[in-house]
C-alpha cells in the first residue's frame, strides 16, 4: 500500500526509508551524517570524469508524454457519506518503528505513516505527483518576492492547533529550520536540503502569517515544512534527538499516537479530539509489524484488514474469491495418495516446495490452506504502478564498466520491452519501459529521453566492444576467464548449473523486490546509511578508454568465443540479493544474462544475503550490475541531484560519492540540476531537469527498466483504502463501507 506524501521519510513527495541499525548517526570525524536531500527517492547515476562526449541532447519524447499516470490508484473510492462512523483498521507495516520523527537516519516507511496521519503537512502529493497546497493547514503559500532575496508567506489555516491548544506558527516553523539547517552539529539529522538555505524565518502581519527569507532562490520550497513538527521536538538537540523516538506528545492531525508497544509489535492511532478538519471515520488504526512472506497468513487470521503483498499471495486472494477447492480429495475416507493430493494442491496454486512428503503431513497443510483460502474469501486485490522504479546499475567506477563504450555496450544489448512484460504483464499492469530518470509517467517532468542512449540493436552493441578493444575468441590468460552464465556463483560459494531455459519459459510472479528500494533500504557498511558522504576508494581510471579494436562482427548472432582484451575475458559481476521477495530481481537477472551473453559478455552471478546486498556491494561499490529501485520524487532538482553528482575525492584521498552509487557523473549534469533548483519558472526548470536525464541516459551509468508494482490485499468493504500511486493517502476518510452503499467509479488517470 503506497503511504507517501511531501517530505517524510523517503525523498520528497514519496515514500521510503533508510533503516540505520543505531539511533544515532555520526561521521567518522564527529560531525553529524546528513544526506543533503530530503531522504530521497530514485534512481541511479552516471559518468566519471568528463567522458561523456554527446552534443548537447534534447529529450526524444514529447513534452506532454508525462500527463497520464499509466495506471489508476485503485482505493475502492467512497463517498464520505457512505463511508461508517467508527471501526479499527489494522494496517500491516514491516516493522514497529524505531523513531517517530521522519528527519532521523533510521526512520523508515512506518514511520512515515505515522507523519502523514498525526501531523501537518503543507503541501500533499495528488495523483500526478504533483505537489499540492494543504487546506487544512494553508490558506495560502506563495512566493513574494526575489529580489534582492526569495521570499515565501505561508498564510496558515486560522483552526490549525496542535493538540495541546497552541496555534501552529512561526515559531515552529524557525524551530524545524534551526534544527535542519545543518549549522549546529548536536542535532543527528538525516537531511538538511532545502533548509540549508533559508536564511530566517519571522511572524509576517499577524499570528497566521510565516515570512521565509532565502539567502539562495530555491525552487524545491514546496517540499519544506512537510511534516511539520512542534517545537517541543525541533526546539533543542536532546528533545530532537531522542525526544520523538516512541512518542509523540503533540500532534496535529486527524489521529494522534496512543501508545507505540514493541512487544506486541504495534503502533496505535486514535482520532485526534482537537482536529478541525473533516473529522475522522474510524476511531483507531493500529499499525501492526508483520513479515513479508507471513502477509496472506495474517490477512486469513484476522491479525490486519490491509497490506502489501506479492503476486503468489494476490493469486491465492483471487482463487479463493473463485471458491476454488469445493468437493476436494480431502473429503471422504482419507485415502487418497500423497501423489494424488499432491497433484490437486498444485492445481491449486499451492507452493510445492512448501508441500510435505508424508501423506499425513500433506493432509493436514492442506486442510490448513484451505482453511486460510476461506477466510481469504473476505478480500480483494487492488493494484496499481507504485511511485518507484526498477533500474540496472552499472558501477562506473573500476573494470570493464569504466569504458563508458562497455556500459553503452550493455544498454543496447538489453531488450527493456520484454524485461517490462516479463514482470508487469502477468499482473495485468502496463508494460511499459520507464524513459526517463528524473520522473515517471504522470508527473509533469517526464519526457521519455532514452533516445540519447538508444534501444535494443545488438549490432551497435558489439561494434562498441570491438572499439573499445574486447576481439571475439581473443586469447585468455590462465585465470583470466570468469565465471559466466554455465557458472552461476551463489551466495554460498557453490556453482550451479547452467539453466538452458529459453527467453519465454522465464517468467515472474511480479514479487517482492520492495526490499531494495533505495531511500528504504540504503545502509552502508556497519548498518549505516549511506545516502550522503558515502565514501569508498576507487580503483583504477574510471571513464578511462581502452585502446581501439576491431570491427564489430557481422551477422546476429553471439561471437564466437568470450570477447577478450589484454588476456581477459569480458565478465561481469551481477550481484543479487537471495531471500525471501527477490524472486523477481533474480528472474530480470536471468533475462539481462541471457541478453548479454548474446553479445559475448559473460557474467558472473552472485546471489548475497539481503542483510548484505546493499552495505557490503551496493553502497560499498563491490558489484558491476545490480538491481534496485529508486522512489519518484515530486521534487527531483534537489532529490535527484546526489544520486546523479559527479563523485568528488576528499582530502584523505577517498571517494565522496553521495547516493551516486554507480560513481558515474560530470561536470554538465551538476550544472544542469544546480540551474533547475535555482530558477523559479517551473517550466524552465523541467526543461532543464530533461537535459540532465538526457545526458545521464547518454553515459550508460543507470538504466531504468520498469515502474514497480503496487499490490495490495485488501478486506472487502474497506474503502479508499489500497493501492494509491502517488497519490498522498487521506487517512481521515479510510474506513468502512456502509450497509447497501456502493463505491464510487475507479478513478482515470488525468489526461
Amino acid at each position: 500500500m503506497s503511504h507517501h506524501g511531501v517530505g517524510h521519510s523517503a525523498r520528497s513527495g514519496a515514500r521510503g526509508t533508510a533503516r540505520p541499525a543505531t539511533t544515532a548517526r555520526q561521521s567518522n570525524d564527529g560531525g553529524t551524517l546528513r544526506r543533503d536531500q530530503r531522504n530521497l527517492a530514485r534512481a541511479v547515476g552516471f559518468l566519471a570524469a568528463g567522458a561523456l562526449a554527446v552534443p548537447l541532447l534534447a529529450g526524444c519524447g514529447s513534452d506532454d508524454e508525462g500527463s497520464k499516470p499509466l495506471a489508476a490508484q485503485d482505493i475502492a473510492a467512497a463517498a464520505r457519506d457512505s463511508v461508517a462512523e467508527g471501526g479499527t483498521l489494522k494496517m500491516a507495516v514491516d516493522a514497529v518503528p524505531e523513531t517517530l520523527n521522519t528527519f532521523q537516519a533510521d526512520a523508515d516507511a512506518g514511520t512515515t505513516r505515522v507523519a502523514q496521519a498525526v501531523l501537518p503537512s503543507m503541501f500533499t502529493i495528488d495523483a500526478t505527483g504533483k505537489p499540492v497546497r494543504n487546506p487544512d493547514y494553508l490558506e495560502s503559500a506563495k512566493v513574494i518576492e526575489t529580489e534582492p532575496r526569495q521570499v515565501v508567506l505561508y498564510k496558515l489555516n486560522q483552526q490549525a492547533v496542535w493538540s495541546d491548544g497552541r496555534e501552529i506558527g512561526a515559531a515552529d516553523f524557525a524551530a524545524q529550520w534551526r534544527a535542519l539547517s545543518g549549522k549546529d552539529s548536536a542535532y543527528w539529522t538525516a537531511r538538511n536540503a532545502g533548509y540549508d538555505r533559508i536564511a530566517r524565518i519571522e511572524r509576517g502581519a499577524n499570528d497566521l502569517e510565516v515570512r521565509v527569507t532565502f539567502d539562495r532562490p530555491y525552487a524545491d520550497w514546496k517540499s519544506l515544512f512537510s511534516p511539520l513538527y512542534p517545537k517541543d521536538v525541533m526546539g533543542t538537540p536532546d528533545t530532537f534527538n531522542d525526544g520523538a523516538r516512541r512518542k509523540l506528545a503533540v500532534t496535529a492531525g486527524p489521529f494522534r499516537v496512543d501508545r507505540v508497544d514493541p512487544a506486541k509489535k504495534d503502533v496505535v492511532l486514535t482520532r485526534n479530539p482537537r482536529w478541525w478538519g473533516r473529522p475522522a471515520k474510524l476511531d483507531e488504526i493500529d499499525l501492526h509489524a508483520v513479515s513479508r512472506e507471513k502477509r496472506a497468513s495474517a490477512l486469513a487470521a484476522g491479525t490486519v484488514d490491509v497490506a502489501d503483498i506479492d503476486a503468489s499471495e494476490a493469486e491465492r486472494i483471487i482463487i479463493a474469491g473463485r471458491g476454488k477447492g469445493t468437493g476436494t480429495p480431502l473429503q471422504g475416507a482419507g485415502k487418497t495418495s500423497a501423489r494424488k493430493l499432491r497433484s490437486w494442491a498444485l492445481t491449486l496454486g499451492m507452493d510445492e516446495e512448501k508441500l510435505p512428503k508424508g501423506p499425513k503431513k500433506l493432509r493436514r497443510t492442506i486442510a490448513k490452506w484451505l482453511e486460510q483460502q476461506q477466510e481469504l474469501r473476505a478480500f480483494d486485490v487492488r493494484k496499481s504502478l507504485e511511485p518507484a522504479y526498477t533500474q540496472l546499475a552499472l558501477n562506473g567506477s573500476e573494470g570493464p564498466l569504466a569504458d563508458e563504450r562497455v556500459r553503452r555496450a550493455v544498454a543496447r544489448a538489453l531488450d527493456r520491452q520484454s524485461l517490462a512484460k516479463l514482470v508487469l504483464a502477468p499482473l495485468g499492469l502496463p508494460a511499459v519501459p520507464v524513459g526517463s530518470h528524473l520522473g515517471l509517467s504522470g508527473q509533469a517532468v517526464y519526457t521519455d529521453s532514452s533516445g540519447a542512449l538508444g534501444g535494443l540493436d545488438t549490432h551497435e552493441a558489439q561494434a562498441l566492444l570491438a572499439d573499445a578493444g574486447w576481439v571475439a575468441g581473443g586469447p585468455v590468460k590462465a585465470g583470466g576467464k570468469a565465471a559466466g552464465p554455465a557458472e552461476e556463483k551463489t551466495g554460498n560459494g557453490e556453482k550451479g548449473d547452467k539453466s538452458d531455459k529459453s527467453d519465454k519459459e522465464d517468467k515472474s510472479d511480479g514479487g517482492r523486490d520492495g526490499q531494495y528500494v533505495v531511500g528504504e533500504d540504503d545502509k552502508g557498511p556497519d548498518g549505516k546509511d549511506t545516502r550522503d558522504h558515502q565514501k569508498d576508494h576507487a580503483h583504477g581510471a574510471p571513464g578511462a578508454y581502452a585502446p581501439k579494436g576491431t570491427a564489430a562482427p557481422k551477422g546476429a548472432g553471439a561471437p564466437a568465443g568470450p570477447l577478450a582484451k589484454d588476456g581477459q575475458a569480458l565478465s561481469l559481476r551481477f550481484v543479487l540479493p537471495s531471500g525471501p521477495g527477490s524472486e523477481t530481481l533474480q528472474a530480470v537477472a536471468d533475462q539481462i544474462t541471457r541478453m548479454l551473453d548474446k553479445v559475448g559478455i559473460l557474467t558472473e552471478v552472485k546471489k548475497v544475503p539481503d542483510d548484505s546486498y546493499f552495505k557490503d556491494h551496493i553502497a560499498a561499490g563491490q558489484y558491476d550490475l545490480a538491481l534496485y529501485s529508486w522512489p519518484a520524487s515530486a521534487f527531483p532538482a534537489t532529490d535527484a541531484r546526489p544520486i546523479y553528482a559527479k563523485p568528488v575525492v576528499a582530502a584523505d584521498g577517498s571517494l565522496n560519492v553521495e547516493q551516486n552509487y554507480t560513481r558515474i557523473g560530470t561536470d554538465q549534469v551538476d550544472q544542469l540540476f544546480d540551474q533547475a533548483l535555482g530558477t523559479l519558472d517551473e517550466g524552465e526548470a523541467d526543461g532543464l531537469l530533461r537535459k540532465a536525464d538526457s545526458r545521464i541516459w547518454a553515459s550508460a551509468g543507470s538504466l531504468p527498466l520498469y515502474q514497480r508494482p503496487q499490490i495490495v490485499g485488501a478486506r472487502n468493504g474497506l474503502v479508499n483504502v489500497g493501492a494509491f500511486g502517488f497519490q498522498t493517502p487521506v487517512y481521515q476518510d479510510m474506513g468502512f463501507l456502509k450497509k447497501g452503499a456502493k463505491v464510487s467509479a475507479s478513478p482515470s488517470p488525468k489526461s
